[in-house]
C-alpha cells in the first residue's frame, strides 16, 4: 500500500514475540477528509473481526454533504487504556492536528486515555450508549416502562440545564431511586452526554446512532468472520474507492443548480451560495421553522433589550 501510495501512513505495535499486538493505517485520501472536517471525530470500537478476536476501531468524520467519511482505522489488542493511548498517540501523529470534539462510547480506560494524550479535546459520549442500558439497570422495576418513558422525557425534552436538574430530582423521589448507583453514576457526567448541556458546541450532526449503524452496515458489508488481516485492508481500500466515488456524484450534483430560496431574505440566500445543496436543503428546514417565530420586545434594563419569542 506505501508503495502505490506514498502518503499512505500506517503503525504496528508488537509483542515481545513480535506477534502483532495493534495496527493503525490512514490512507491518503483520508489524511485529506481530516484536514477538511477533522473538527469532529467519532471513535467507535464495537465492531470485532473475529478472526483475531481483535476490536476493530474506526475514527470516522462528517464531510461538506453531511455524509460519514472515514478518518483512519485500527486493530487494537486489548481495550486497555495503554492500547488507547497508543491509538490516539499515532492518529495524532499521522494527522498532525488534534481534533476540537470526540465522541466515544461509555469506557473508563478510553476516557483516561483521551485525557491523557487529548487533554483540550472536548470529550462527549455517545447519548444511546447511556440510554440502551436503562432496560439492564431498571428493567426489574415494576413501572419499567412508566420510568423508561419518564426518563427519556427528561433526558431529551429538557430546554434548560435547570429543567433538567428539577426534572431528574422529581423522578427519583417519584420512584425512590435515590440508592441506585448507575443512575448517580450517569448524573456526574451528565455534562458530557445530556444534550440540554452540549447544545451550544458544534458536533457536526454526530449524535445520532446512524452515524454508528452506518458504519456497522459498512463493516457488515466489507467484513467477514473469515477475513484475514491484509483482506481488510484492501476491502478497507475498496471502501474508501466507494466513498469517493459517491463524493463526486454529490459534488456534481452541486454543480448543476442551486436549491431555490424560499424567502427574500439575505441570510437564506447568503446560506444558497455558501452551503452545498444537501446541507443548504438541512440548514433551509430549520431556516423556514424560524420564519413562523415573532419576536416581541418586553423590557429594556442597563441598555439591554429583551424579546420574547413565540
Amino acid at each position: 500500500m506505501k508503495e502505490q501510495n506514498p502518503n499512505f501512513f500506517y503503525d504496528i505495535c508488537v509483542y515481545s514475540d513480535n506477534s502483532l499486538k495493534h495496527v493503525f493505517w490512514v490512507d491518503a485520501r483520508s489524511r485529506a477528509a481530516y484536514e477538511y472536517f477533522g473538527d469532529m471525530v467519532s471513535f467507535n470500537t464495537t465492531y470485532k473481526l473475529n478472526k483475531f478476536e481483535m476490536p476493530v476501531t474506526a475514527f470516522v468524520g462528517v464531510d461538506h454533504h453531511r455524509r460519514s467519511c472515514l478518518f483512519g482505522c485500527a486493530l487494537l489488542g486489548n481495550e486497555e487504556t495503554e492500547s488507547f493511548e497508543w491509538l490516539m498517540q499515532t492518529f495524532v501523529k499521522c494527522m498532525e492536528k488534534i481534533p476540537y470534539g470526540i465522541l466515544t462510547d461509555q469506557c473508563g480506560a478510553m476516557a483516561i486515555a483521551i485525557q491523557n494524550v487529548l487533554p483540550n479535546t472536548r470529550h462527549r459520549l455517545w447519548i444511546w450508549h447511556i440510554t440502551k442500558k436503562i432496560l439492564h439497570k431498571l428493567g426489574r422495576l415494576s413501572r419499567y416502562e412508566e420510568i423508561k418513558a419518564t426518563m427519556n422525557g427528561i433526558i431529551y425534552e429538557s430546554h434548560s440545564r435547570e429543567l433538567f436538574e428539577r426534572s431528574l430530582y422529581d423522578f427519583i423521589e417519584e420512584y425512590t431511586l435515590h440508592d441506585n448507583n448507575w443512575l448517580n453514576d450517569i448524573y456526574h457526567i451528565r455534562n458530557i452526554w445530556v444534550p440540554v448541556f452540549l447544545e451550544h458546541e458544534f458536533w457536526a450532526s454526530m449524535r445520532s446512532t446512524q452515524r454508528i449503524e452506518s458504519m456497522h452496515a459498512f463493516f457488515d458489508k466489507y467484513l467477514t468472520c473469515r477475513s484475514s488481516l491484509i483482506q481488510f485492508v484492501h476491502q478497507y481500500d475498496n471502501c474508501l474507492v466507494d466513498k469517493q466515488q459517491q463524493e463526486l456524484e454529490c459534488d456534481a450534483a452541486d454543480n448543476r443548480g442551486l436549491i431555490p430560496c424560499v424567502s427574500n431574505s439575505p441570510i437564506e440566500n447568503q446560506f444558497q451560495y455558501e452551503y452545498t445543496n444537501f446541507i443548504f436543503h438541512y440548514v433551509q428546514a430549520k431556516f423556514i421553522k424560524k420564519c413562523d417565530c415573532n419576536l416581541s420586545p418586553k423590557a429594556v434594563k442597563d441598555n439591554q433589550y429583551f424579546y420574547e419569542m413565540t
